[in-house]
């Protein structure tokens, strides 16, 4: 593969958890990656480890609400990259557990705005220069929550839903350029932002998973196999877990699906 050629990939959220874990995935696989969050002295040391894993590394600041600014980011980065986006990953996310009605409201706005605003704003942002490089993909952070509502996590569940549908949708409208745009699917997985989570579902279901098992999927589902090249595979749930789950949800009665979820939650 020739530097003209090398295949890029643009990270939000990267500078911890699984958008670090993916950024040295990548780059071991000798990706030139974009690694940009708020967190800028976790970036200090990313560049370096994205090099030294086998990539060639750009960081820098990004707030994924701020539109100007996620354009602004990927411009550079396409044009550092020879004009190349083959990968765009939509990471960066926040969670806060708790009762609804207990939770700061402004505390729930910031979900929204960074689940699902900043996700809005990395695919419309991404879009020309996904189009441009052919046979581009988008990977969405989803979530296990998304199967149905979680209670004690009802507005990052219903962030999650809505990255969902983003999901579906765009895969459909992108097609016709060639983008294919899928939706990772993990349960609790093991990074700072369930350090201080306890809910019903969590003390049943625990935290098992790690940022290094979705990083291993997420370059998994970028590097489809034929049947998944066959069935379009869209949605990607990782770990033994969240597979039962999905799989039970798809066949499952809404009563029974209910029925599940207010048991695993403790309601």
């Amino acid at each position: 593969m020739t530097r003209e050629h090398m295949s890029t990939v643009f990270i939000t959220g990267a500078a911890a958890g699984i958008g670090r874990a993916t950024a040295l995935a990548y780059a071991a696989k000798g990706y030139t990656v974009g690694g940009y969050d708020i967190d800028t002295v976790g970036l200090e040391t990313l560049a370096d480890e994205i090099t030294a894993a086998g990539g060639t590394a750009y960081t820098g600041h990004l707030d994924v609400t701020d539109y100007d600014e996620m354009s602004a980011r990927i411009t550079e980065f396409t044009a550092a990259a020879a004009g190349r986006l083959d990968i765009f990953i939509n990471n960066a996310g926040v969670l806060i557990g708790g009762r609804f009605e207990e939770l700061d409201v402004t505390a729930q706005h910031r979900m929204i705005d960074i689940n699902c605003k900043g996700v809005v704003n990395g695919l419309h942002a991404a879009f020309p220069a996904l189009r441009a490089t052919g046979n581009a993909t988008v990977v969405n952070l989803c979530s296990a929550s998304a199967i149905y509502g979680q209670p004690e996590l009802a507005v990052y569940s219903a962030t999650k839903f809505f990255v969902r549908a983003m999901t579906e949708a765009l895969d459909l409208e992108w097609s016709e350029y060639g983008i294919r745009v899928i939706a990772m699917w993990p349960l609790f997985v093991q990074t700072a932002m369930t350090d201080n989570l306890h809910t019903g579902t969590t003390d049943t279901l625990g935290v098992s998973l790690t940022a290094t098992d979705i990083a291993a999927a997420i370059v998994s589902a970028t590097e489809p196999s034929r049947l998944r090249k066959l069935l379009h595979q869209v949605h990607f749930p990782v770990g033994r877990q969240t597979e039962v789950l999905y799989n039970a949800s798809r066949y499952s009665p809404a009563w029974l699906s209910r029925l599940a979820n207010k048991y695993l939650a403790h309601m």
